[in-house]
């Protein structure tokens, strides 16, 4: 956000992502989860615009979350070896003194090639797959995916160029554009 011009202040949602309902398909899942972060967010700041976000892995029909310890990232990891799976990240803006509440989600696809068990350790032993859905991130030092389409943004965790088309639809985008200097 910072390099596209966008201030901004982090303040975590700290809401259980396990805690949705279970019907939802892939894309839904991410809105459902990054609008209740952006709800949560917005009760404390309601004057503020707030941005949620949320990423899920889909691999088949199984959902991959955050690993939860070392030993289920290399479960994820050993799932994703040689796979061709969705990623997918919710992007939701609230700004309740506007009465604006709006949810999107970007779609992006990642093949890896296939890892031996000591990639996965060295990759895991590293720590580097904490707090990632599908317990990696590609913009580590990565040398597991072979193949994307869709934006990098979108799996890094927050698709940068639908969050700007969501922000330019904004009521109040005009002055938004003026305050960050965008034409």
């Amino acid at each position: 956000m910072q390099d596209a011009g966008l201030r901004f202040a982090c303040d975590p949602a700290d809401i259980d992502e396990e805690n949705y309902p279970r019907d939802l398909l892939p894309e839904q899942v991410a809105r459902f989860l990054a609008l209740a972060k952006a709800r949560r967010v917005a009760e404390r700041h309601p004057e503020a615009l707030t941005i949620g976000a949320d990423t899920v892995v889909a691999l088949g029909g199984d959902l991959l979350g955050k690993p939860e310890d070392p030993d289920h990232a290399r479960r994820m990891l050993g799932s994703l070896s040689g796979s061709t799976h969705s990623v997918i990240t919710g992007v939701a803006l609230v700004a309740p003194s506007q009465g604006i509440e709006q949810v999107d989600h970007e779609l992006s696809t990642v093949t890896m090639r296939v890892l031996s068990s000591e990639e996965i350790e060295q990759y895991v032993a590293g720590g580097q797959w904490r707090g990632k859905a599908g317990g990696y991130g590609i913009q580590d030092h990565d040398p597991f995916v072979t193949c994307m389409s869709g934006p990098v943004s979108n799996v890094i965790g927050l698709p940068i160029e639908r969050l700007l088309a969501m922000l330019g639809a904004l009521p109040f985008a005009a002055a938004f554009r003026q305050a960050n200097n965008r034409p």
